[in-house]
């Protein structure tokens, strides 16, 4: 377990391949964001924590571009798989497709931020008129942002905290955060 504290430089890759990884698994059937993995990678080193965003964009666009097809291929399979995932429900189906037809990319951008997960928009992109590099093209500033956002809060949030409390776990402060943000997340999207 000590690999997660990432003291070595040697961690590097592994911490890369698990944001690749996480990402992708977010992007299809996971339900816990990659902010989580991200957030732990660069609370020391930023730099650590950046490089992980970009493996964990990778994951995300495979996987997205994975469930883009089989939303063009099989929109009503997808979509009842898709409505099995916590937090997702067919009432957050239908409201991201019509959001993709009224507001176009701007929905894949906003959207997630919302609490609607990027899955949902994956799935209907075809359907809602986006060809694939559209969605491909918009997806990486949709994730991007947030990822490099989170990492960046994390990172500067807990040196704050860490000049204040002295001997901060910040390792546990991070994941009590998470803790609560999706406990509270799950209860309002009635899990």
């Amino acid at each position: 377990m000590s690999w997660i504290l990432l003291n070595k430089s040697s961690d590097h890759g592994r911490v890369n391949l698990i944001a690749a990884v996480w990402g992708f698994a977010e992007a299809t059937l996971f339900f816990i964001v990659p902010d989580v993995w991200l957030s732990i990678a660069g609370r020391k080193k930023l730099k650590i924590g950046l490089l992980a965003c970009l493996y964990s964009l990778i994951g995300a666009l495979i996987g997205g571009i994975i469930l883009y097809f089989w939303g063009y291929n099989d929109l009503v399979s997808a979509s009842k798989i898709i409505e099995k995932v916590p937090a997702v429900s067919h009432e957050m189906l239908l409201r991201a497709h019509s959001d993709m037809s009224e507001q176009g990319v701007w929905a894949v951008m906003l959207g997630p931020l919302s609490g609607t997960p990027f899955k949902v928009y994956a799935i209907q992109a075809a359907d809602a008129g986006f060809s694939l590099w559209l969605f491909v093209l918009i997806s990486i500033p949709a994730r991007l942002i947030r990822f490099i956002f989170v990492t960046i809060f994390c990172h500067f949030s807990l040196k704050i905290l860490s000049k204040v409390i002295k001997k901060l776990d910040t390792l546990m402060i991070l994941v009590s955060g998470w803790v609560i943000f999706y406990s509270y997340y799950f209860y309002v999207m009635a899990w």
